[in-house]
Parts: structure tokens; sequence; C-alpha cells
């Protein structure tokens, strides 16, 4: 069975008709998961790769979490901003990381855009950063985990109230202790195993852990390693 197969998308900018791709569900089990929920694969079949949806018409991109329309005035703004420049191009079939990592961020210049919603720029800015880390390319993971990390703030901060709190928290911790800022994942992990009202139990698990972590790192002088992790959450 081909691990691939390919869905039917209405482009919401020039309303054409399209076809991408997606990894059957049964080829999406990862091989490991860092803390940071990036999943790793033994497969070239990465399911984070076929998130984003590319136009080959027009060239607008978003994924399935991303807005369903766009007003006349964005639709002009993005043939100003990129659609003029754009020539065909099909990412409908297999795509390599660098194919992914095109489409991710082509994602990101339509977002800021149409004006998406923080929640899902902050998921391509850390979708991003994933895809340079599967490279090894440490500096520029970095700066778009530190980018992912003040979107996520951004969501909880307007959005908290109708998203998963202790998840949100633990992650805007994890990610601070990834970009070298223990004092304040600290204080993110804190929050999530004090609070009396969270009765997410693998969270407070996970902050339990990751602080302790911490610990260990501030005693020992060592720096986080990407360590693969069965993380349930």
């Amino acid at each position: 069975m081909d691990p691939l197969y390919l869905t039917s998308i209405t482009c919401i900018c020039c309303e054409s008709t399209y076809k991408t791709s997606r990894v059957r569900p049964s080829f999406k089990k990862p091989s490991g998961r860092d803390t940071d929920f990036c999943s790793h694969y033994k497969t070239e079949f990465n399911p984070d790769f076929y998130v984003v949806r590319v136009c080959p018409r027009c060239g607008f991109s978003a994924t399935e979490s991303g807005k369903t329309a766009m007003t006349t005035a964005q639709k002009h703004l993005y043939q100003e901003t990129l659609g003029s420049r754009w020539t065909y191009r099909d990412y409908g079939g297999t795509r390599t990381k660098e194919q992914a990592l095109e489409c991710y961020k082509l994602a990101l210049i339509c977002s800021g855009i149409i004006d998406e919603k923080e929640r899902v720029i902050a998921g391509i800015l850390h979708h991003i950063a994933w895809l340079y880390r599967y490279e090894n390319l440490k500096e520029q993971e970095l700066r778009f985990l530190r980018h992912a990390l003040d979107a996520y703030v951004a969501v909880f901060e307007t959005e908290s109230g109708s998203l998963n709190n202790a998840k949100l928290m633990y992650l805007i911790g994890e990610l601070n202790r990834r970009i070298g800022e223990p004092n304040a994942a600290v204080k993110w992990f804190s929050r999530v195993v004090n609070d009396k009202r969270i009765e997410d139990a693998s969270m407070i698990r996970a902050c339990r852990d990751q602080w302790q972590l911490l610990r260990e790192q501030q005693q020992f002088g060592d720096h986080y390693e990407d360590e693969p992790t069965a993380m349930n959450a």
C-alpha cells in the first residue's frame, strides 16, 4: 500500500481545486517523540511534511487549522505580496525535507497576509524548528523555537480560555528550557504543578520531569539535549 493518498482541496484565495498528499493513518507511527512533541519516523514519509497545503495555481498556502475564507482585501493583498510573482508549482506528490520547509515558509508568509490566528502561526513556526532539527541545524532551530515561543505566549494571553492550558503552559516552559532560559522554564512548569485547578495528570507529570531535568542540568552545567522520549501527552 502506498503510504500517501491524495485529497482534494479548494483554494480559499483563487477558488481552484487541487490535490494534496497526506500520509495514511497506518503509517503515522513515530519511532520516538521529543519533549516538545516533535515526532521522529524511521520512514521517509513524515506526516509533518504534508501538513501545509499549497495551491499550485496561485501559491496560497495554509494548514487545515487555518482560516476557511479570505476577504476581497486579503486576496488583493496576497496577489500584490506574493501571488503576482508565483509560477505554477505542484507540491502534491512526495515531499522532501527541503520541499516541506518551502511549504511551511510559504504558509508563514500567507498567515501574515491574512492575519491568521496566533495559535496557527505558532504551530507553523514550531514545525519549521522541527524541520531544522531533523537536519541538525541548531542555530536555525533555536531561532524558530524562539519565534514559536513568542507566538505561544501570545496564544496564552489571548486564547487560553478555549485551549488546554496545561499543555500550552508546559510547551511554553519546555521551549524556554530548550532555548536556554531555565528561570522562565521553571516559572511555567511550576504554574502547572502548583495550580490545583489543573487535572491533566500527563502534563503535570511532564512538567515535574522537565523541572527535575532542569535541576540536574543546572547542577552539572549541561545544556539540553534533543532526546527523543516516549511522551504520550
